[in-house]
C-alpha cells in the first residue's frame, strides 16, 4: 500500500471505534472515485477494533516510542526469565509495573484528547493493562501491538516467558561423567529428583502468583476506573447543584422585586382607597349643599307667591 494509503490505515485506527465504519466507507468511496481500486478493496478488509484494542493502538501510533521501550523490556524480562536470575527478575519486574502504569496513563490522556472517545470512567483500561502485560511475554502479541491495527485485547499469563517443562535439568552434580566410580554417593538422582521438583513447585507458585497479581492489578484498575466515573458523576452533581443554587438566587432577585412591587401596589391602592373616601364625602357634602339650597329657593318662591 502507498505511503498515503498506509497513512490513512493509521488515521482510521486512531479514530473510535463506534465511529471506524463509517470512516472507512468514506475512505473507501474516496479511493473509488479517485479511479484506486484495489486500495478501495483493501481498505473494506479493515476491520473495526473492539475499544480496548483501539486504546493500544492509539499508544502505538501516537507513542511509537515508548512502545518501543516495551519492547526492550520484554526482551530484558525474557532474558532474566530464562537464565532463572531471581534478583534480576524482581528488579525487571518492578520495573514492568512501573512501565505499564505510566503507559496506562498516557493512554488516558491520550483518549481524552480524541472527540468521541468514551468517557474516562468507561474506558476498558484493564484489558488495555493485559494486552500490554501480554505483549511483555508474547513476541507475536508485541508485533500486533507495534503494528497499531490491533482488533481485540489480549490475554496474560504470567511474568514473561513461562519456561516450559524441562525432560532434562542439568546441576552443578551432572558436570561429571554419567558413568560413577565404584562406592559413589546413590542418593545423587534422589537430590537431583528433589531439586527438580522443588524448582518445578516454585515455578508453579510463581504462574500463580502472577495470575493472582494479574487479577489483583485488574480488579485495581476497574475499582480506580469506577471511582473516576463516581468522582465525574460527583462533579456533575456538584456543578447542577450550582447552576440550580443560581437560578434560585436570581428567582429570588426577581421574588423580592416583585414584593416590592406588589408592596408600592399596595400602598398606591390604599393611597387611591383614601382618595375615593374623600372624594365621595365631598360629593356627600356638595349634594347635601345642592339640596339645602335647592330647599331655600322653593321656600323664597312660595313666599313670594303668597305676597302677590
Amino acid at each position: 500500500m502507498s505511503g498515503p494509503a498506509r497513512e490513512l490505515v493509521r488515521q482510521l485506527y486512531r479514530t473510535p471505534p463506534d465511529r471506524f465504519v463509517a470512516a472507512r466507507d468514506e475512505a473507501v468511496a474516496e479511493a473509488r472515485r479517485t479511479g484506486d481500486a484495489p486500495g478501495a478493496r483493501e481498505i473494506a478488509r479493515l476491520r473495526r477494533p473492539t475499544v480496548a484494542a483501539w486504546l493500544v493502538n492509539l499508544l502505538a501510533l501516537e507513542r511509537p516510542e515508548l512502545v518501543a521501550d516495551l519492547g526492550q523490556l520484554a526482551e530484558s524480562l525474557r532474558s532474566a526469565q530464562r537464565e532463572l536470575r531471581g534478583a534480576r527478575l524482581r528488579e525487571l519486574s518492578t520495573q514492568r509495573r512501573a512501565v505499564v502504569g505510566a503507559l496506562l496513563a498516557e493512554v488516558r490522556s491520550l483518549a481524552t484528547g480524541v472527540p468521541g472517545a468514551p468517557p474516562a470512567g468507561k474506558l476498558p483500561l484493564g484489558e488495555v493493562e493485559a494486552t500490554l502485560n501480554a505483549a511483555l511475554s508474547d513476541a507475536e502479541v508485541a508485533e500486533q501491538v507495534r503494528s497499531g491495527r490491533l482488533l481485540r485485547a489480549a490475554s496474560y499469563a504470567g511474568f514473561g516467558e513461562v519456561p516450559r517443562p524441562q525432560l532434562r535439568l542439568v546441576t552443578d552434580d551432572e558436570s561429571e561423567p554419567p558413568s560413577r566410580m565404584p562406592g559413589s554417593d546413590r542418593s545423587a538422582p534422589r537430590a537431583r529428583q528433589a531439586e527438580r521438583a522443588a524448582r518445578a513447585e516454585r515455578e508453579r507458585r510463581r504462574r500463580a502468583l502472577a495470575t493472582e497479581l494479574v487479577k489483583a492489578r485488574t480488579d485495581q484498575e476497574r475499582a480506580e476506573a469506577e471511582l473516576a466515573g463516581a468522582a465525574d458523576a460527583e462533579q456533575g452533581g456538584v456543578d447542577d447543584l450550582a447552576a440550580i443554587e443560581t437560578e434560585l438566587a436570581e428567582l429570588e432577585r426577581q421574588r423580592a422585586v416583585a414584593e416590592e412591587e406588589l408592596s408600592r401596589a399596595k400602598s398606591a391602592r390604599r393611597a387611591a382607597e383614601r382618595a375615593v373616601t374623600v372624594a365621595r364625602r365631598r360629593t356627600g357634602e356638595v349634594e347635601a349643599a345642592v339640596e339645602a339650597f335647592a330647599e331655600e329657593e322653593g321656600e323664597a318662591d312660595s313666599r313670594g307667591s303668597a305676597g302677590t
